[in-house]
């Protein structure tokens, strides 16, 4: 019998949960787990995703949306071998989340029970932390700690927790956690050395050229890089593959999405002799080519929060700082040089004019139509990776979040992340981008958005194939072995799991559902799936 003269280890946790602002628990549960979760109180919401893949990326969305940890949970090795691939792209997207993941009642761990999980390692290196408690009566310190963990790391910190501890009691005297808070420095002086040198490596180039990243994506951020460039009057490019904008994206001296190949990569930065990177990697590839990264004479700084990222980065400077803060210092030391408006990519015809009669729909099309209809706050959830250089080309990022993409590569991320996007911050309309082959990935997510009314309109560009794997065989000059499905009806799957869906086979029929739905996307509770049959897009470049 529990002891009823003291809290339970579950009180305690839950507990630690209040205080930390971790109310909200995403979850795919199962047996491990019922002891945490039967009669769990009122003021815990409880958020159920059909696969541990949509649960992590649901946490996922709502953590970025609100800066601070969110909290899931997972089943035992099973649910947690589903979420690592979520888990990585959590991490490299710098979501904090606290992970829960349940484990086989201690007493008879040695063992080895059905379901018991050998859970430390299997995650891999993903995790920011993983904690084990030795003992029933740690585990409220240890969840406090991977709070602090996933704050700092800005990952993943998982608990694991075996079943029976939530009942054991804790003695009262027993410390909870560290009364530690882990403050990230807010301020730089304005005699910083580093930021100095920064910006005598700028004042001393005659063409420099800005690099922003997903580690820039914040308000302030933004206001410190835009004075930084208007004072420069240098251009300002994003890193490829990033997951988030870290400059206003519609502002003059935005100078386009850089290139993930070598030999492009040179050209684009060809005649800067000075290249200031904030907030992201020097420099992230993704096909493998040779040569050097950018052309000899090229000075490379950088600033960063992530210690990893400024270490393996090849740049003469690399500096661990806020971003926000250490940009502003160097801005207000460089001197001000008149400002020219940065070359624009051009516009294929096809991304300006709608269809002629006859003619299929493209990406472009739907992309461009959207453009034309959105608030300039509206949060535009990425995961179509044929069609993603035109989705930079005509849907700028206008506002901090204003574009998110898994910075991991892996598909399954858009149609979670853009649901706890919405369900965290339900005053911004959310608009998901997403290829039919990567919405199979976390189709299941649909049910959640609808159960919990995440009014998100997701955009399926249904061309019944994974273009860009095609486009990728081409570029090898092969032939794929893979097949089309283009029978698989992405609004069927979604009535299915209870989300409305609309078809949409015509460039008129997109227009008319659009000018209907986007108006209320602010205000929207219900979610909506656009279906729509697109032709392949002909070509790639990574």
């Amino acid at each position: 019998m529990p002891d009823q003269t003291r809290p339970t280890v579950r009180e305690q946790t839950l507990g630690a949960m209040r205080e930390l602002g971790m109310t909200t628990v995403f979850a795919n549960p199962g047996s491990t787990e019922v002891p945490f979760l039967v009669d769990l109180p009122d003021d815990i919401d409880f958020v159920l995703g059909l696969h541990e893949g949509s649960v992590v990326g649901m946490a996922t969305g709502w953590a970025l949306a609100r800066d601070r940890p969110a909290m899931v949970l997972l089943h035992t090795t099973a649910g947690l071998g589903n979420a690592v691939g979520a888990l990585a792209t959590a991490r490299v997207n710098r979501a904090p989340l606290v992970v829960l993941v349940g484990q086989q009642d201690r007493r008879h761990l040695e063992h080895e029970p059905f379901l018991a999980g050998r859970l430390e390692g299997l995650a891999g290196d993903y995790p920011v932390a993983v904690h084990r408690p030795p003992r029933a009566q740690d585990v409220p310190a240890a969840v406090v700690r991977a709070h602090h963990e996933a704050s700092h790391g800005r990952g993943p910190a998982l608990v694991i927790v075996c079943m029976d501890d939530w009942s054991h009691p804790v003695d009262p005297g027993q410390p909870r956690a560290a009364a530690v808070r882990v403050a990230r420095p807010a301020h730089v002086a304005p005699d910083d050395g580093a930021a100095a040198e920064v910006a005598a490596l700028l004042d001393g180039a005659a063409h420099p050229a800005l690099v922003v990243g997903a580690g820039a994506d914040s308000a302030p951020a933004w206001a410190a890089l835009t004075a930084l460039a208007e004072r420069l009057g240098a251009p300002v490019y994003q890193e490829s593959f990033g997951a988030r904008a870290g400059f206003p994206q519609d502002h003059p001296l935005f100078a386009g999405h850089l290139p993930a190949e070598r030999s492009r990569l040179r050209e684009a930065l060809r005649g800067h002799d000075a290249v200031f990177t904030a907030g992201a990697p020097v420099f992230r590839q993704y096909i493998y080519a040779d040569g050097p990264l950018v052309v000899p004479g090229t000075r490379l700084a950088m600033v960063s929060e992530d210690p990893a990222e400024a270490h393996r980065g090849p740049a003469g400077i690399a500096v661990i700082a806020p971003v926000a803060p250490f940009t502003a210092v160097v801005a207000d030391r460089v001197r001000e040089r008149p400002v020219s408006p940065a070359p624009r990519p051009p516009t294929a015809p096809e991304e300006t004019a709608p269809p002629a009669e006859g003619e299929p729909l493209r990406a472009a099309h739907v992309l461009r139509a959207l453009a034309e209809r959105i608030a300039p706050d509206t949060v535009v959830v990425e995961e179509t990776p044929s069609s993603r250089p035109q989705l930079h080309r005509l849907l700028p990022a206008r506002a901090p979040l204003g574009f998110l993409s898994a910075a991991m590569g892996g598909l399954g991320f858009a149609l979670p992340a853009a649901t706890g996007v919405r369900m965290a911050a339900p005053g911004r309309p959310v608009v998901a981008v997403v290829g039919d082959g990567s919405a199979l990935y976390q189709v299941q997510a649909l049910w959640s958005a609808h159960r919990y009314r995440a009014g998100v309109l997701f955009v399926v560009l249904a061309n019944g194939r994974y273009a860009i794997m095609d486009r990728l065989a081409e570029h090898r000059g092969g032939k794929p072995p893979w097949p089309a499905f283009g029978e698989v009806s992405l609004a069927a799957l979604a009535r299915g799991l209870g989300c409305p869906a609309v078809e949409v086979r015509s460039h008129g029929d997109l227009v008319r559902v659009l000018d209907e739905v986007v108006p209320g996307l602010a205000d929207r509770d219900e979610p909506l799936v656009l279906d729509v049959a697109v032709a392949p897009d002909p070509t790639f470049a990574p």
